[in-house]
């Protein structure tokens, strides 16, 4: 083999080695962390990587399901993948199999009953398209970062009003099956305008960004925020009902009222101003079993909260003396 040059220009008169057969690039490689995963190209969940850490993982409609795929189309246990291991060669192997699914599964447009798995292979279960991928850390990390930049607000943190919708139909359809009441939140600043014309909009994003950190606050583990644009945000609470709903309401417009909010002024000294805001509550399953409809509920009581005189909390509905009591209980952990 000869190396020819021209310059400072090197090329292989002949096809370049093997470069597995250099230790150290070889070593290296195999110091990589790969792991199978799944990653949602439409739908809900687009951009989520979900390891396959087991050795059967079952996709489908069903609460129970490893991948739940949110589709009417999807069977409740649809398809899975199996981990085969050959006990000679010690290789693995992906399996996808179809488990008499209604409406099929599909491996790269075709048809399977079972097929095994390899690198970037596109699986159909309904109208979801996931990808089979074998990512290091490095991939993973890129993907868990495009779905944020997807799925969340960049100035609040919170979820995108997408995401909030796909997260309450979710949540609407969990608690159909287990019987669980959730409330429903729309919160609007009040005079909002205002604190743009006064401050600036650099104070402005600011309020917002901090009004997003006191709902946060709030919110337990496995409660949903979101804002929808502009000055309006939204919020489910899980296993709560309307009484539970309005004390959690109640301590965000109260956090809110009594907080400094920063205003941003270079050279100048510092200032705080204040702002408020005027929330509604809806509550599942007494109000509405239909997410839309109970977001739309929330919001018909956020204006009359408007209409009442802003800064405070209103339920779509009048509460009887029953509920009223119960208002001060804590929401169950």
């Amino acid at each position: 083999m000869e190396i020819k040059g021209i310059g400072a220009l090197f090329y292989w008169s002949e096809p370049p080695p093997d470069l597995s057969y250099f230790p150290m690039i070889k070593t290296e490689r195999d110091q990589r962390d790969i792991r199978p995963a799944l990653v949602f190209l439409s739908g809900e969940l687009i951009a989520v990587p979900i390891p396959l850490e087991r050795e059967e993982v079952i996709m489908g409609r069903s609460l129970e399901a490893d991948v739940r795929v949110n589709d009417s189309l999807v069977s409740r246990e649809h398809a899975r993948i199996l981990t085969v291991t050959d006990e000679d060669s010690g290789k693995t192997a992906y399996v996808l199999e179809d488990l008499r699914s209604r409406n099929g599964t599909l491996l790269n447009g075709q048809k399977i009953l079972s097929e095994e798995l390899h690198n970037g292979d596109k699986i159909t279960v309904g109208n979801h398209i996931l990808r089979f991928d074998l990512l290091d850390e490095i991939d993973r990390e890129y993907q868990r970062q495009i779905h944020r930049l997807i799925s969340h607000d960049d100035l609040t943190g919170l979820l995108s009003g997408r995401s909030f919708f796909s997260e309450l139909r979710r949540e609407a359809a969990r608690a159909t099956e287990i019987d669980r009441p959730f409330c429903v939140l729309m919160m609007d600043v009040d005079h909002f305008k205002g604190v743009n014309d006064t401050y600036g909009h650099l104070t402005g994003s600011k309020t917002l960004e901090e009004i997003g950190a006191c709902i946060t606050d709030i919110m337990r583990s496995g409660d949903a925020a979101a804002r929808f644009g502009g000055e309006e945000f939204s919020a489910f609470l899980l296993d709560a009902g309307i009484s539970q709903g309005l004390v959690a309401a109640e301590r965000i417009r109260r956090v809110i009222e009594e907080r400094d909010f920063t205003v941003i002024r270079h050279g100048g000294p510092e200032e705080t101003h204040h702002v408020t805001i005027s929330i509604g509550v809806s509550s599942f399953p007494d109000d509405s079993s239909d997410p839309i409809e109970l977001v739309e509920m929330a919001d018909s009581a956020l204006y009359r909260a408007k209409r009442e005189g802003r800064n405070r909390v209103r339920a779509y509905r009048e509460l009887s003396p029953e509920e009223l009591n119960l208002g001060l209980e804590p929401r169950n952990d």
